[in-house]
């Protein structure tokens, strides 16, 4: 049984007890059934003969019974199934062949009035055993058995020959010196004990095959939410906690299914915090690992980007302090190569400063409420001459004030670097034009220059900190590659965006910022 289904289980138990029960039952009625009965007539026929003294106690001075009394001894006839008679006995003598004198036994039936020829040859056999001499001869040819001696009565189980039958018999007397013979059919019970046991084998055929039924049903019901039950654990164990179980019963099944159903939501919330926490495990050690190679590359950058300056200041003061040039604008032009450099080292470590204050929190954004197209006007205003020099037009496409939600100090580093970037690339036409797009709840500024397109493998590149893309030209205008870096920490300090299109004759940046507070 170890591999067979608990339903099958269930239904073979149950047959096995259903049929032991029944071999129980029939063994015992075939063991005990016969003595239980012979005690129940045995008690049967004890008790008939008490109330038949009883009834002939309350007869008449004459002996004679009333209708009610004769009544009664009828239906204790019928319902003991029993033959009943009670009689009293003269002697009658008899002249023997010979001359020879006799004397024999007759009974004069009280009980029944109307009686056969029969019945009064069965009281006669019934003297003869039990009141004559020759009895005792009898008892001893006949199978006869005492089963139970009362106080004036005696209970005999009796064999007859001719009809091959057992009968259960009492013989006794009565107050009024009458004789009681009663008898009942003793073979009958054998029968009835055939027929019982057959019938015990039909209803117990009958129950089991309605038994396996029933628990095949039952089984089945008990079977079922456990399969359910089984099938998410199963669902379970391959990760998918969409499972639940839609049973409503409140027994331990329905229990052990709430349990189940609470146990796959704690699962769920427990690896759905273990993947998050291992997401979030995942991004330290990618930001740990872009930490260290931004830190690698910084350091690679800040490195070549100083070496040149610090060379030629280096060379050029060297060759001041060695005397290698004696006239006076030999010297100028060595202290103001020493002074530019100085210079643009000194742009570069503010910028850098700058960018690592906005990157790492240092410079908190103030949000104010101001004009951003008077900003963008002022930018104009200090390039003017770097515009002139460069023989760059500027157009600014706003007449009317824009005022926007933002750090206006930030911003305006955001224009300057946006439009110092303009007027180094600007080429061709050398058209720099700056607009201001207003949709929604957001004002969009843009900062175009006519001149080369950036390649589009560069273009996710531009916002890394010393990113060239031409590193020969921005060698000619001393550029670092740290401006549009300090662009995009800017706009994310902002939570806005920025962004660089290029358009069919030139290049476009923009930046979003906040017109509603």
């Amino acid at each position: 049984m170890k591999h067979m289904s608990f339903q099958m289980k269930l239904i073979l138990i149950m047959s096995a007890f259903i049929l032991g029960i029944v071999c129980i039952m029939l063994v015992s009625n075939i063991a005990f059934l016969s003595k239980f009965y012979t005690s129940s007539k045995v008690n049967s026929l004890g008790n008939g003969y008490e109330k038949i003294s009883q009834i002939y106690q309350n007869c008449d001075e004459n002996g004679g019974l009333k209708e009610e009394q004769y009544v009664e001894l009828e239906r204790l006839s019928a319902n003991g199934n029993m033959n009943v008679y009670v009689f009293d006995v003269s002697y009658q003598l008899d002249l023997g062949l010979f001359g020879g004198f006799g004397s024999s036994i007759v009974p004069d039936l009280k009980y029944p009035q109307y009686y056969t020829d029969q019945e009064m040859q069965e009281v006669k056999n019934c003297i003869e055993r039990y009141l004559t001499e020759a009895g005792n001869e009898y008892l001893y040819k006949e199978k006869v058995e005492r089963l139970k001696h009362g106080e004036n009565y005696n209970i005999y189980r009796v064999y007859n020959k001719r009809i091959q039958s057992y009968y259960i018999e009492l013989f006794g007397m009565l107050d009024d010196d009458s004789y009681v013979y009663m008898k009942t059919n003793f073979e009958s019970m054998k029968e009835s004990v055939d027929i019982s046991n057959r019938f015990l084998i039909y209803v117990g055929l009958f129950v089991l095959i309605i038994a396996v039924l029933i628990m095949w049903a039952v089984g089945r019901g008990f079977t079922r939410p456990l399969l359910e039950l089984a099938d998410i654990a199963k669902r379970m164990s391959n990760l998918d906690f969409t499972a639940r179980y839609t049973g409503t019963s409140q027994d331990e099944i329905g229990v052990l299914g709430d349990s189940m159903n609470h146990l796959s939501e704690q699962l769920e919330r427990n690896i759905q915090e273990l993947k998050t926490a291992n997401n979030e495990l995942k991004l330290d050690i990618e930001n740990k690992i872009q930490i260290d190679e931004m830190r690698k590359e910084f350091l690679s950058n800040v490195s070549h980007e100083l070496k040149t300056p610090i060379a030629l200041i280096q060379g050029y003061a060297e060759g001041l302090l060695d005397n290698i040039s004696e006239d006076k604008e030999s010297r100028d032009f060595y202290c103001e190569v020493i002074v530019d450099e100085a210079d643009k080292m000194n742009k570069m470590v503010k910028k850098l400063l700058s960018l690592n204050q906005i990157e790492f929190g240092g410079n908190q954004v103030t949000i104010e409420h101001f004009d951003i197209a008077a900003v963008i006007r002022s930018v104009i205003a200090s390039t003017d001459i770097l515009a002139a020099q460069k023989g760059a037009e500027i157009t600014f496409l706003q007449n009317t004030p824009v005022f926007v939600w933002a750090d206006e100090y930030l911003i305006e580093e955001v224009i300057t670097n946006y439009v110092s970037n303009a007027l180094n690339h600007v080429d061709g036409e050398k058209k720099i034009i700056i607009k201001i797009l207003q949709k929604e709840d957001v004002a969009r500024i843009c900062v175009f220059n006519t001149g080369a397109q950036i390649p589009e493998e560069d273009i996710e590149k531009i916002w890394i900190k010393f990113y060239k893309v031409d590193k020969a030209r921005t060698r000619e205008y001393g550029g670092s590659g740290i401006g549009l870096s300090i662009v995009s920490a800017v706009m994310a300090a902002h939570n806005r965006s920025c962004g660089v299109i290029n358009r069919e004759d030139g290049v476009e940046f923009w930046f979003e910022v906040d017109t509603k507070n």
